[in-house]
């Protein structure tokens, strides 16, 4: 359990400081832009290798239930993973999906971490998906303050939305068969 908690806070570390824009813009005057980004992007990666390395550890020997889940619990979380993933391919695609949603990252993050909270009932899970979702929550109230989070996301194009909407659709079904028990090591559906 230690490691995962050391590897969220090494995560989150990263990821909270480029909420304070005053300290990130003296980083990245220090740093430079590159050197800023590598920085950021190391202690990133770092952080989700202790995640996963320390939630796989915590599944094989610590696994300290809390609750037991609804069995619709699993069942609405297979239905909201879709858009989650809609939702994080369009992040990089300017289209109508991302001017409506705005930051659908955050949006994507929110609606996973619920799935999975709705889907589990243990320690290890209350703290990587919950910490996950007050990450989110607090990550998107604080890009709505920033300066100029009021300027109009451009149009897009609606061939970027059909691509966000194929594309999504393509790696969640990866997922639901193939993905997640190969990199999770929890089939998704009943064999």
């Amino acid at each position: 359990m230690a490691l995962l908690i050391i590897g969220l806070a090494v995560f989150f570390a990263a990821h909270v400081f480029t909420m304070f824009r005053g300290p990130r813009a003296a980083a990245v005057a220090r740093l430079g832009e590159a050197g800023y980004k590598a920085l950021y992007s190391v202690v990133s990666l770092v952080g989700l290798v202790l995640i996963v390395w320390g939630f796989g550890r915590y599944r094989a020997e610590g696994y300290v239930p809390l609750w037991d889940p609804p069995l619709w619990g699993r069942h609405l979380a297979l239905a909201l993973m879709w858009p989650v993933f809609v939702l994080l391919v369009a992040a990089y695609l300017p289209g109508a999906i991302k001017r409506k949603i705005r930051h659908p990252m955050f949006a994507a993050v929110k609606i996973w971490a619920f799935a999975h909270l709705l889907a589990n009932g243990d320690l290890g899970s209350l703290l990587l998906f919950g910490s996950f979702l007050t990450w989110a929550v607090v990550g998107r109230i604080a890009a709505r303050r920033r300066p100029g989070a009021d300027e109009t996301v451009p149009a897009g194009s609606l061939r970027n939305d059909v691509v966000a909407l194929l594309a999504g659709t393509i790696i969640y079904v990866a997922f639901l068969f193939w993905l997640h028990p190969l990199l999770i090591g929890i089939p998704v559906l009943p064999a």
